[in-house]
Parts: C-alpha cells; sequence; structure tokens
C-alpha cells in the first residue's frame, strides 16, 4: 500500500504528528508512507522513522491555490498513493491532498473542504491534539494504538548535568517575561550547578540576550541562541535530561526526544497541546485567574499574568527535582 501524508505547517503541531506516523508505520508494516511537508521544518522528518521520502512543499515556490493544486499534481505523477490522509485543517492542504489524485483522501471538514476529500468524521475538541491525529485512522479502517506516544530518534549522547532553558514563544502570551525569566534562571543558578544551556531561534535572540544581561551571574550558561539549524538544535537538544520551556515548538520537541519537559503553562490549555509523553513532563500553572486558559496569543494585560504568577520555587524545585532523577 503507497500511504501519504500531508503533516501539519507548524513546529509543535509537526511534532505531535509524529505518533500518528509512527501508528499507521506499525499498522501497514509493508506499505510506503510518505510526506508532504513545509520547508522551514523539513528537517524533522529526518527524525521520524517509517517515512521513506519527504517532499518539502514551499510556498512560496508554489503559491496559493494554484501553486498547491501544481504541487499535489506533480507529487501525484511520480507516487502513486492509495490512501492520503491531510492532517492541517486548511482549505489549500485539503486541495493538494485532491490533487494527488489519491482514491481514498482522509481528513477532517473544516473550512467547507468536505468535497476535496472522500472520508471525513467530526473533529473532538476536547482530545489532545495528538489524539486528534490518531482519530483519522478509524475511517481508514485502522486501529489506535494503545500506548500512543510522540517520538523522535534521539541520536545524541546524554550530558547528564545539563539543563535546556527556552523562554521564547511565537505567541506574546506564551512568551516569559524577561523580568521573570531572570528572576527563575538565578534561583535556579543558585539551586543547581549543571550548565544551563539557553535556546533560541535567530529572531529570538534579542529576547534571550535581555535575560542574559540581567542575570546576577552567566557562570556555567551557554547561550546556544540563532546559532543552531533545526538539525542541529535537535541534536542539542537529544543530549540533555531536562528542559525549563514555554509552550512552544521547541517543548513538542524535546518531550519528543525524551528530554523531561517542565513546562510552564499559562495561555496555552494543556489539554490539546501539552507536552504529550506524561512520563517525562511536569506541567506549571498558577491558576489564580479567571482567564487561564485564554488561549490567546496575546494578553488582556499585555505582560502575560499567568507566566508572572508562578512561584520561581514551584519552578526550580520541579526542574532540579527532574534533574536528580535522570542523573544517574
Amino acid at each position: 500500500m503507497n500511504i501519504l501524508i500531508r503533516l501539519p505547517n507548524w513546529l509543535g503541531d509537526l511534532v505531535m504528528s509524529t505518533a500518528f506516523v509512527r501508528a499507521l508505520s506499525e499498522s501497514v508494516p509493508d506499505g510506503v508512507i510518505q510526506v508532504i511537508v513545509k520547508k522551514g521544518i523539513d528537517q524533522v522528518v529526518d527524525y521520524l522513522p517509517g517515512v521513506s521520502r519527504k517532499w518539502v512543499f514551499n510556498k512560496d515556490e508554489y503559491p496559493g491555490l494554484k501553486g498547491s493544486w501544481n504541487f499535489g499534481k506533480m507529487i501525484g505523477n511520480q507516487f502513486s498513493p492509495d490512501l492520503m490522509f491531510c492532517l492541517p485543517d486548511s482549505f489549500s492542504s485539503a486541495v493538494m491532498t485532491k490533487a494527488t489524485g489519491a482514491p481514498v483522501r482522509i481528513g477532517y471538514p473544516k473550512e467547507l473542504r468536505s468535497f476535496l476529500l472522500t472520508k471525513t468524521i467530526r473533529k473532538n475538541n476536547d482530545l489532545h491534539r495528538v489524539d486528534q491525529y490518531l482519530q483519522l485512522l478509524k475511517p481508514a479502517g485502522f486501529n489506535l494504538p494503545s500506548k500512543p506516544a510522540v517520538f523522535l530518534e534521539n541520536r545524541s549522547k546524554r550530558v547528564h548535568n545539563r539543563i535546556l532553558i527556552n523562554v521564547n514563544s511565537e505567541a506574546d502570551a506564551r512568551r516569559l517575561p524577561v523580568e521573570k525569566a531572570i528572576s527563575i534562571i538565578d534561583l535556579l543558578r543558585e539551586n543547581t550547578d549543571a550548565e544551563l544551556v539557553m535556546v533560541g531561534s535567530p529572531k529570538e535572540v534579542p529576547h534571550v540576550n535581555s535575560v542574559l544581561d540581567g542575570l546576577k551571574s552567566r557562570e556555567n550558561i551557554l547561550n546556544m541562541s540563532g546559532k543552531t539549524n533545526l538539525s542541529q538544535l535537535i541534536d542539542l537538544f537529544g543530549t540533555a535530561p531536562v528542559m525549563l520551556t514555554t509552550d512552544s515548538g521547541p517543548m513538542h520537541l524535546a518531550n519528543a526526544l525524551g528530554v523531561h519537559t517542565v513546562a510552564l503553562e499559562g495561555a496555552s490549555d494543556e489539554k490539546n497541546t501539552a507536552p504529550y509523553n506524561a512520563d517525562r513532563r511536569t506541567l506549571i500553572r498558577s491558576g489564580l485567574l479567571p482567564c487561564e486558559p485564554c488561549v490567546k496569543n496575546v494578553c488582556i494585560y499585555g505582560t502575560p499574568k499567568c507566566l508572572m504568577n508562578m512561584q520561581d520555587k514551584l519552578i526550580v524545585d520541579a526542574v532540579t527535582g527532574a534533574l536528580e532523577k535522570y542523573k544517574n
């Protein structure tokens, strides 16, 4: 069986879809699974077992609905899928799915796109996003896995006394304010001799630098923000047993690599988008505001109070406790 999957467009969503890809490859061990992935996050697929080929979609080269159609048509001319899954909810992704010529096309009926798909099911918004993706196995006649997990192959050697720190997020409401980040890291530095590794994308470098500039001490702190491509970042994440992070794509990356993820849950709803592997996570929420979780990108207070209200000691204890657990 030839199977094609249109993967999600955001880093965190892509990582959360790895449980679906893994479950599908286990259900069809003799199948050929290929994927369509957006340029810029396509390197993640290199760490995902079970995929025979990735088709990298570049919106600049294939703009608009016509571009989506042409890209799908191009794939269909080279690879004849018997079955295709469309994981994103966008209309353009369904257009691409239709253009491949796959006789069976499965996805959620969002944005009036049902006519482009052959099988749809109603989305259960109460489920975690990982489980929402897994539900799409049902219309194809596949069983859901008994123990689903997000998974990326960890190719790195562990550095047992290392803590990753991500204070960044695409959304303002999920980004850790500079003054709060400084307060947490200063206390963490006082309570552990572990190497602290700051991470971030090139555009997040100014935010990370502002935090570093305010610290009491930068002893044994490695600043890797803006210094890695995505593959190098994944390899770096694989070296650490623990990560302190905001709700973000890197949070999901770390969790999928087996890193214990201490996640600061403010605006995000952990029921839908928490790090999925529960045995490798600690979720922290202040719960002091009636608006939590708002699931908004911009906080009504300007500075996200849900993050500011979190107790520094509670966060630091969670990180150091997790580190001790995985040190040996």
